[in-house]
């Protein structure tokens, strides 16, 4: 009985924690997302697909702004799929749209749609979004043998933090106490590894900084 409640208290804890900062690191992932899909359609590789795909991405956004029928906006995406499968918008328009399926209840269409993004995609950065989306797609329907496996998609090891995170929250669902506090876990020493391996790059570019405005200091 008390080891049980050792266990709890852990997992409350850990819970808390991601709870406190989980959000933001997806924020994060988003705002690194768009950067770089933004980047990636304008660079020359593909240039004039990328930029008519990238065409009807704009008109989507701005459809959903003005709360069009969601069936113009489907209608959009099915096109976007057929012509330009490859495209990075392509890609950001069709998790858009899983997430507002998502937001509507609608959880096996966003399903599809995440699993359409992990087929056409290979950027590692838009897998990983995929994937950790259709973890918590699959565990809003109780399929949670299904979202373990979608989390247990190689990712690049900046994302395993997350994927590990909500791979606890999935066993939480299941009451697997024990599983969710190791996943919780493993997720802080893997966010401690990255930050202990940006950390001297970061210094080294301070000290860079500091030599530079030292040196102009002296010139001036």
């Amino acid at each position: 009985m008390a080891a049980h409640l050792e266990e709890q208290q852990e997992l409350d804890n850990f819970k808390y924690f991601w709870k406190s900062i989980g959000r933001w690191i997806f924020a994060l992932l988003i705002v690194a997302a768009l950067g770089y899909l933004g980047y990636t359609i304008y660079q020359g590789q593909k240039a004039s697909k990328d930029q008519e795909a990238a065409a009807v991405l704009a008109q989507m956004v701005e459809k959903a702004q003005q709360k069009t029928d969601p069936k113009a906006i489907n209608a959009d995406l099915a096109e976007l799929q057929k012509n330009y499968p490859d495209s990075i918008s392509t890609a950001q328009a069709t998790l858009m749209v899983a997430a507002t399926e998502f937001d509507a209840g609608r959880y096996d269409v966003a399903e599809g749609h995440l699993n359409w993004v992990l087929k056409n995609q290979n950027a590692p950065l838009v897998q990983a979004l995929a994937a950790q989306r259709l973890g918590v797609t699959l565990l809003q329907q109780k399929k949670y043998d299904a979202a373990i496996n979608a989390l247990n998609t190689q990712v690049e090891a900046d994302f395993e933090p997350l994927m590990l995170e909500t791979k606890g929250d999935v066993y939480v669902a299941q009451n697997k106490t024990k599983e969710a506090v190791q996943s919780y876990e493993a997720a802080l020493i893997r966010m401690c590894i990255r930050d202990s391996r940006s950390r001297p790059r970061i210094a080294a570019n301070e000290n860079r900084q500091l030599e530079i405005s030292l040196f102009e200091i002296k010139a001036v």
